[in-house]
């Protein structure tokens, strides 16, 4: 069966304890949680508007542990976008991406239209910060990507996070704005003029 393409795959990773799951839970369900509970893999949905029609939104959180390279490598493969997330608490946490990143470079390729986005999260704790903001955006430059600073805990640029990095995206238009003011029949015309493939 042929994938639908009208999904848009977005994977996060990061190491464990970042705050990964803590910003898609945010995003997706506007919720925070103290607790820090490990994650193997978790997929989340959300409807999105894809070339003026709606598509959704597919949010893989992976683990943050390394025991898990095939999964790791299938994430990459079939995501169309990615965030790496590290802790401004933690200089080692950055320190983990780069492999990451190289890996994604390995497995697509020419990463010049792949929307990357380097995520510091959890800004609120300054007291704690070992990531300057400036050291975060140096290797967001060397890795050509963008760069954002973010609290889950607080809610700080959660949902601009997302929507920033759908604007990269240059091949589609995909924005977290739903038009919801088309006809379904419109939807359906649109859908079989083919816009939905690549």
């Amino acid at each position: 069966m042929p994938e639908q393409s009208n999904d848009y795959r977005v994977v996060v990773f990061g190491a464990g304890g970042v705050g990964k799951s803590s910003l898609v839970l945010r995003f997706v369900k506007g919720t925070f949680r103290d607790s820090y509970i490990p994650t193997i893999e978790d997929t989340y949905r959300q409807v999105i508007s894809c070339d003026k029609s709606i598509c959704t939104l597919q949010i893989t959180d992976t683990t943050g542990s390394h025991q898990f390279p095939a999964m790791q490598r299938l994430s990459i493969s079939k995501g169309h976008a990615f965030i790496l997330v590290y802790s401004v608490t933690s200089r080692q946490s950055l320190e983990e991406l780069k492999p990451i990143y190289e890996q994604i470079c390995q497995i697509k390729g020419d990463i010049d239209s792949i929307p990357i986005m380097l995520v510091g999260n959890k800004n609120d704790e300054d007291h704690n910060r070992e990531v300057q903001t400036s050291a975060g955006e140096a290797m967001a430059k060397k890795w050509k990507c963008a760069f954002m600073e973010t609290s889950a805990k607080t809610n700080h640029n959660v949902k601009e996070l997302f929507q920033e990095l759908l604007n990269l995206e240059k091949r589609r238009t995909v924005s977290l704005q739903i038009d919801s003011k088309k006809s379904k029949q419109q939807k359906r015309k649109e859908k079989l003029k083919g816009k939905f493939y690549d």
